[in-house]
């Protein structure tokens, strides 16, 4: 039998924000009171993880003890290191693998004006640094119209591996809602090396390819 409201109540509950000085944790307890905690993002003579040593600290761990996990009911973060990276461009460089005739897709966009008449067009910046074209093709309807060319793919990621890529973003032509040709790319880059791999259909299965 499952849980109930009761038994889950009873749980620990954390939510955590991480941001680039302080790390601040709130705590649901099993009473139901709120606990609030703060301390620095990074103090590696101290702890390798703020969240997790800020959730041991309300807890009331001593060092080695293991945290209780059938104790907690959920954990949740936040943080803004990420948008903070992304709009600061200091992330790790991302190759693009799309599927073929699609690379220019993401800069070509909707050509939306938000001036209608500037003259001086500026482009954002683009968040990848390279474009692998992948051969490969999908119909909406599930259709293969061109199968995966899986020896030019592995060359073709080899070829950004060897240039110091180690991360890349994986999106397909209709990858939300057919995943086979994604999630086969991800095994080939695993096996590579590439240390971050991001598929469109797990980082957020949407119709139309742009947004």
């Amino acid at each position: 039998m499952g849980e109930t409201l009761t038994e889950k109540n009873k749980k620990w509950q954390f939510w955590v924000d991480r941001g680039g000085t302080f790390t601040d944790v709130i705590a649901n307890t099993p009473q139901g009171a709120l606990r609030t905690h703060k301390l620095l993002s990074e103090n590696p003579t101290q702890y390798t993880d703020a969240a997790i040593q800020g959730i041991r600290n309300l807890l009331g761990l001593e060092a080695g003890e293991t945290i209780p996990i059938d104790a907690i009911d959920s954990i949740k973060m936040g943080t803004t290191v990420a948008t903070n990276a992304l709009l600061e461009r200091q992330g790790e460089r991302v190759v693009l693998a799309i599927t073929k005739g699609f690379g220019d897709i993401l800069r070509i966009g909707y050509q939306q004006r938000p001036k209608l008449f500037a003259l001086d067009i500026r482009l954002p910046d683009i968040l990848y640094s390279n474009v692998i074209e992948i051969e490969e093709r999908i119909s909406s309807q599930g259709e293969c119209i061109k199968p995966l060319d899986i020896e030019k793919t592995k060359k073709q990621l080899q070829e950004a591996f060897d240039q110091g890529y180690r991360a890349i973003a994986i999106v397909l032509l209709h990858g939300y809602r057919y995943h086979e040709n994604e999630s086969t790319i991800k095994d080939i880059a695993h096996a590579m090396g590439f240390e971050q791999i991001s598929l469109s259909h797990e980082v957020s299965p949407l119709m139309k390819i742009v947004p």
